[in-house]
């Protein structure tokens, strides 16, 4: 007689995981009270004003049109919340979209299947150096112009070839999302943090580059080291990997990387194109301040270009593009269900309420120990507010003037916030990036947990290291 099988805990699925999100911030807007600070514009954004939070009433009637104001958000708001989520994260959301239908045009030309497997075969016994060479262009563009939502297609383009090389969809997904991410973390001049976050704190010249210069070779060796690490394991145990069953069937899609597939002149044209393509994106987002809509018509003209070197008809194009739609449609979305949690808490005024209660506790603790636990506010902020820039804009007029009131160089407040907000982002679910590149790589948010947790707590101890060294320097 065959005995009862104990049911094994599943991680719920991302949307449920967010939804959940949803209703636990719309219940703190009944219980946390609502306020806000008064803002200010410095170089064309609003920051906060320290010193000026006052509480607002929950209910409050306009005294000349007798509308009434309800700041508690009830069931109403939670089935709200994702569209207009959607709707706040509107550009980003079709940024995936475009991007995912012109990628596909370029894949089902087979130029990239085709010059992978080249790639495969030049490298042969040293394919592994793959892995630090393009990690190590990921965090140079992370640590330089805060590469996040540009390395989605990166991700379609590294499964294939990283499952070919013998490794697995996570060490494609490490290799990029870490690789970008640690650059991230360990950010030199990103100007979506480092540069936004000194600005706001008045802090000029940027005087802790040659630590920030120290964070990176540290924490971007060790997420090098690491991801190689998990590689070899991989490679050596195939059966070791989690997502071992999903790549047999993908390595099965793709055929023997040896075999003699031609590689047809245009398919070659088609790769000139898409890198020439890549090289304007990178010229663009330094340069000249390139974002989405700019990166989208790139990409856009990457596909249709792609598509009439290949020779397919206007209808095969078309198809094609449906076809990449389909595929990104769950990572545009969860983008948008993502910020529906900040729409909810924003509504309920109860995000400037936590951070004012957050920021009167720390007053008055040892050094060391402010340091980490800003840290670790940070880290938890980021949460509801998944973005550096907007972070900083939020927390720094608060932590900036509080670290130099602890008689700390303030600047360790905009170390905190650069090192703690892409440090969460890592495991986050609220992390438009993460859950998109996980759903590229068909990867569950169960799988990556299991495998990162242990690297992750190593890098937020060196992280939280580098955040007291930055607070005790003396003020340049």
């Amino acid at each position: 007689m065959q005995g009862k099988t104990k049911g094994k805990f599943q991680v719920p699925h991302t949307y449920t995981i967010i939804f959940v999100l949803m209703i636990i911030v719309a219940v703190m807007t009944w219980i946390i009270p609502s306020g806000a600070f008064e803002t200010t514009e410095v170089d064309g954004r609003e920051v906060t004003v320290a010193g000026t939070y006052q509480e607002v009433d929950k209910v409050s009637v306009d005294a000349e049109t007798g509308e009434e104001t309800d700041l508690r958000q009830g069931p109403d708001a939670v089935l709200e919340a994702p569209i207009e989520g959607i709707q706040a994260a509107a550009e980003v959301v079709a940024f995936v979209f475009i991007v995912g239908g012109a990628f596909q045009i370029i894949a089902a030309t087979g130029a990239i299947d085709a010059g992978m497997r080249r790639v495969v075969k030049r490298f042969k016994s040293k394919d592994i150096l793959v892995i630090p060479i393009a990690m190590l262009l990921f965090a140079l563009g992370g640590s330089t112009f805060g590469m996040a939502e540009e390395t989605l297609p990166f991700f379609a383009i590294f499964v294939p070839i990283m499952i070919a090389m013998g490794f697995d969809s996570l060490t494609a997904f490490m290799v990029v999302f870490i690789g970008a991410k640690a650059g991230y973390v360990a950010s030199t001049v990103n100007p979506f943090s480092v540069l936004i976050a000194q600005g706001v704190v008045g802090i000029t010249g940027n005087p802790q580059l040659w630590l920030r210069a120290i964070m990176f070779v540290v924490i971007v060796g060790l997420s090098i080291g690491w991801v190689m690490l998990y590689a070899r394991k991989v490679r050596k145990n195939p059966e070791a990997s989690l997502t071992y069953r999903d790549d047999k069937a993908k390595r099965a899609e793709m055929g023997p990387v040896d075999d003699e597939t031609p590689f047809t002149a245009a398919q070659k044209w088609i790769l000139v194109v898409f890198l020439l393509g890549m090289a304007l994106i990178v010229w663009g987002l330094i340069t000249q301040g390139w974002y989405m809509g700019e990166l989208s018509a790139v990409f856009l003209a990457m596909g249709l270009i792609s598509g009439v070197i290949a020779r397919f008809s206007q209808q095969k194009i078309a198809l094609e593009f449906v076809a990449g739609l389909k595929d990104f449609a769950f990572s545009a979305i969860v983008i948008g269900l993502a910020r529906g949690v900040l729409v909810i808490a924003d509504n309920g005024m109860i995000i400037d309420t936590i951070l004012n209660g957050l920021a009167t506790g720390l007053e008055g603790v040892a050094p060391a120990v402010y340091t980490t636990i800003l840290y670790a506010v940070e880290n938890v902020l980021t949460i509801l507010v998944p973005s550096s820039s907007s972070l900083a804009a939020l927390t720094m007029p608060i932590f900036g003037p509080l670290t130099e009131l602890m008689g700390l160089n303030p600047e360790g407040a905009v170390t905190a916030l650069c090192l703690a907000e892409p440090m969460m982002t890592i495991i986050c679910p609220t992390s438009a990036i993460l859950v998109a590149g996980l759903a590229v790589c068909k990867i569950s948010l169960e799988q990556w947990w299991k495998t990162c947790w242990k690297f992750w707590l190593v890098l937020s101890g060196v992280c939280i290291g580098f955040t007291a060294i930055s607070a005790m320097l003396p003020v340049a």
